[in-house]
């Protein structure tokens, strides 16, 4: 939503569905690895360049922990070894690693409960925003059942508002017909041939280096092409090379296959790559027969990575797809696909 309409959305759903069963998110920052270290540094009145020379030994990466850092770094071990205040911070930062450490406010998160939303969670009010917010972040909310929905801000849909009232204003006082937004059509060539050329400064999402030389390599000349360009800038589908067999394929450099031919149909769009995660709930319906409900478990397993259930789902694809007589050394070569 635009930056400066977002407040009204979220008063509106609280008039529809009452201020009792509408609230923001809360998130919460943990005692990471690097901070956490810093922290009881300072805490112990122990110099700042000491806790500062620690906090260097561990990688910054996410996901990173002490015990990771400490297991792949010989010089931080040796380090807690023999130096006794490094082994003294590093005791306590591991007791105290992980724990919350501040509150915020989600950035789009919204809670619509079907009735009072304190009997489902607990909430509090936040004196910063006015507002109320739940004590659990949008993992546990959905775990207890309440739904989330994303009411983002976006502040490029404030600047396209902003950037239309002027020329319309220019338009009026030259008394020629007013743009409107909704009749624009998504095919102008002349609009393709800008893309196509890499000059997309200040173009939302289309702007970066990366994404410019990406975008005069594919020349994207319909609308949906776009959408596929932001799909391939990610870093798994860079890290995968599936950018470069993209365009490949739509130039005819590399062949239109299909994993399997019943998969024609969903994946015509992409040439034959598997690039969303709708095209995978499909691929799970039409090979292995799974509801869209089954599909959407499948889909979220898979943004989890969690390996048990990813290979329960292994299975279930598989003996879906028996039942297609598909054989079960193919099943598997797609589910990695999709994986």
């Amino acid at each position: 939503f635009c930056m400066d309409k977002r407040d009204r959305v979220i008063d509106y759903v609280s008039h529809k569905y009452g201020k009792d069963a509408v609230s923001q998110i809360a998130t919460f920052g943990t005692m990471a690895a690097r901070a956490v270290v810093r922290d009881v540094a300072r805490a112990l009145g122990k110099p700042y360049l000491l806790g500062d020379r620690i906090s260097k030994m561990i990688p910054f990466e996410p996901g990173m922990t002490l015990e990771k850092a400490i297991n792949n770094q010989p010089i931080f071990k040796k380090m807690i070894q023999d130096e006794g205040e490094v082994s003294e911070i590093i005791d306590l930062a591991f007791k105290l690693e992980g724990i919350a450490r501040n509150v915020g406010k989600h950035a789009g998160g919204i809670v619509i409960a079907p009735g009072s939303i304190d009997d489902f969670c607990p909430i509090y009010f936040d004196p910063q925003s006015e507002s109320m917010m739940t004590q659990f972040d949008k993992d546990d909310v959905e775990v207890i059942g309440l739904v989330k929905f994303d009411f983002l801000g976006l502040r490029t849909l404030t600047v396209i508002d902003r950037a239309v009232k002027t020329i319309n204003e220019y338009l009026f006082n030259k008394n020629e017909e007013k743009l409107n937004l909704e009749s624009l059509s998504l095919d102008d060539p002349k609009v393709f041939e800008l893309l196509a050329s890499g000059r997309t400064t200040a173009v939302f999402q289309l702007e970066s280096t990366g994404m410019r030389e990406l975008i005069r390599r594919l020349k994207p000349t319909k609308f949906e092409e776009i959408v596929a360009l932001l799909a391939l800038f990610r870093p798994g589908p860079l890290e995968s090379g599936m950018h470069e067999e993209f365009v490949n394929r739509k130039h005819g450099k590399s062949k239109v296959t299909f994993p399997h031919k019943l998969l024609a149909p969903v994946l015509s769009e992409t040439y034959g790559v598997i690039l969303y995660q709708e095209q995978v709930m499909q691929a799970a319906q039409v090979l292995a027969g799974y509801s869209l409900g089954q599909a959407d478990i499948l889909r979220r397993a898979m943004g989890k990575k969690k390996v048990e259930e990813m290979e329960q789902q292994r299975q279930i694809f598989v003996d879906g797809c028996a039942n297609k007589e598909i054989k079960k050394a193919k099943a598997e070569q797609i589910f990695d696909l999709i994986e």
